[in-house]
């Protein structure tokens, strides 16, 4: 479920790599500025005193040379609590998804949880994912005869509008 969400929360991606790196996530979360800010934050806080790990100082590294944003982060210096929150992301299939976000520390990984308020039209939205994701490729949105989602194509109740024959 976590690919259908974004493909990039799949084994094997770094997510602050493709959090500042790749436009579509970029794209992907309604209010990007503010939440790197608080990705960095987090990071800090994170990483602690254990600057020396060479994965991390090779990350840092390749994200200051390639990341105005990043570089402009790093050097403030702030540091946050893993705290979650709710966030709003545009899915490319099912549209505008409000979401709330726990983190959860488990040994040396976070481990991050994103929820719908029940029976909203998050929820509904993605429950359809979740179906999609079943039945199709790992990305939802190669799914045959799906586009991305917009008004003319979810109803209000975030389920796909009938299509014209």
């Amino acid at each position: 479920m976590a690919v259908a969400l974004s493909p990039r929360l799949r084994p094997g991606e770094n997510r602050l790599r493709s959090f500042f790196l790749d436009p579509e996530e970029q794209a992907f979360h309604q209010d990007w500025t503010k939440a790197a800010a608080g990705f960095v934050a987090a990071l800090r806080t994170t990483i602690g005193d254990d600057t020396d790990d060479p994965r991390f100082v090779e990350l840092v590294g390749e994200l200051a040379l390639s990341s105005e944003r990043f570089r402009t982060l790093w050097a403030r210096h702030d540091v946050r609590n893993l705290d979650g929150g709710t966030t709003t992301v545009h899915h490319p299939v099912v549209g505008e998804l409000r979401l709330h976000r726990d983190k959860l520390p488990v040994d040396d990984v976070i481990l991050v949880v994103y929820y719908p308020d029940k029976d909203s039209d998050s929820d509904e939205k993605l429950r359809l994912l979740a179906a999609l994701s079943q039945t199709g490729p790992a990305d939802p949105a190669q799914q045959v005869g799906w586009r991305p989602a917009s008004e003319d194509t979810l109803t209000n109740t975030g389920r796909p509008a009938p299509r014209p024959e």
